[in-house]
């Protein structure tokens, strides 16, 4: 896990949605977020099972998983409704997703730039995860090979669900 630190403000984001319209952070405020950047091209690809598995298992007591699909590793699909295809098809997915969306660099969305600043987290590669707390602060942060159920993770939530 790296640094952890404290967004300023959760509520400030937005992102667009791979539905079309807007996923505003502020809708969650008050719930644990875990936020993740995807690719449908990548060897990771498989843990979008596992961040489903983590919904479905607790979502209905607060918890909301976020992915974000990036091609800032280029081993992203050519646009929104391939993911969003890809994703239903093969794996399910109902958790909010946005549309293509940068995650460092120049490009990265302000959420990630915040997060970037406020720890030193920048995502290296896909499915790196970052779990926001229900008062918006940075409460921990993974890299790719850590999955989604994994005990690191899952400890985290279960204490935010409290």
């Amino acid at each position: 896990m790296a640094a952890t630190g404290t967004i300023a403000d959760i509520s400030d984001h937005s992102f667009a949605s791979i539905d079309g319209g807007t996923l505003n952070t502020g809708d969650w405020s008050g719930r644990p977020v875990l936020v993740v950047n995807t690719a449908s091209q990548c060897g990771f690809t498989g843990q979008y099972d596992g961040l489903q598995a983590l919904y479905d298992k607790y979502r209905e007591r607060g918890l909301v998983v976020l992915a974000v699909p990036s091609d800032d590793f280029q081993q992203e699909l050519g646009s929104a409704e391939e993911v969003k295809e890809f994703c239903e098809m093969n794996f399910g997915l109902d958790l909010p997703m946005t549309d293509i969306t940068g995650v460092k660099g120049p490009t990265a969305h302000a959420f990630y730039r915040e997060v970037a600043a406020e720890t030193g987290f920048t995502p290296r590669w896909n499915f790196n995860k970052v779990l926001i707390g229900p008062n918006g602060d940075v409460v921990g942060t993974w890299g790719a090979t850590v999955r989604p159920q994994s005990a690191r993770i899952t400890r985290e939530i279960e204490q935010l669900l409290q």
